[in-house]
């Protein structure tokens, strides 16, 4: 997560979308004062800076209507204000009112048939090839997105969510509106080596499969357009 006072965003990462890559990109470009969380392992030249403090924990508080309010004292205790994959919603919390207003929100998403095979990869690495597709989609751990840019109705927060399919040239876009230079690719390619089968992934699934994952992301297939 990013907060840029330089060029006035505020990155949200989200799972399996190139995040890491483009969050070492933008720590290179970002000012002594902005905000960047940690990655971790780390990846060289990423680079973290002033995303620990205390807050006003009251309007969190607010938001979350009593539900995971351990989470907030377990962060304003341990003065974790911003973190790695922290949702939209709760920087809203803990920001001012005139940066959430003023600075640019956006995030990236993917196809949900894509995003879930290369969640699935990267587990199955993890599990030294011993997790099967089937085994991975009833375990019902997924890569869901769509709660980190948007509110508890489950309505957009965020300004823009650019497309993973066409990264580069959203981000081109973005770029030059916030200032940002940008060569056209962002330079690094972090936690890319774990899916080894790259056959599209309508190749891939079985219509059980395909339908498993069209219920479990119906909410940003809805949101954002996405078909199998």
């Amino acid at each position: 997560m990013i907060i840029s006072h330089k060029y006035k965003f505020i990155f949200i990462k989200t799972l399996k979308t190139g995040g890491t890559s483009l969050e070492v990109f933008l720590s290179q470009c970002c000012g002594d004062e902005d905000i960047v969380t940690p990655i971790q392992p780390h990846v060289k030249p990423h680079r973290e800076r002033n995303h620990k403090g205390f807050w006003n924990p009251v309007p969190e508080i607010i938001e979350k209507r009593g539900h995971g309010l351990n989470e907030t004292w377990r962060d304003l205790f341990g003065r974790n204000r911003f973190y790695n994959h922290i949702p939209a919603r709760i920087i809203r919390a803990r920001v001012s009112s005139h940066i959430w207003n003023s600075y640019f929100k956006f995030c990236v998403d993917r196809n949900p048939w894509d995003k879930t095979l290369s969640h699935y990869h990267m587990l199955n690495k993890w599990a030294k090839g011993r997790l099967s597709l089937d085994d991975y989609l009833a375990k019902g751990v997924f890569a869901l997105n769509y709660p980190l840019y948007a509110d508890s109705e489950g309505e957009l927060i965020v300004d823009r969510v650019i497309k993973y399919e066409s990264l580069n040239e959203e981000l081109a876009q973005l770029f030059e509106k916030l200032n940002i230079p940008f060569s056209g690719e962002l330079g690094v390619r972090a936690k890319s080596g774990y899916r080894t089968d790259r056959r599209p992934y309508q190749e891939v699934f079985s219509e059980e499969q395909r339908k498993k994952v069209e219920e479990v992301f119906a909410k940003e297939m809805a949101l954002l357009g996405y078909q199998f």
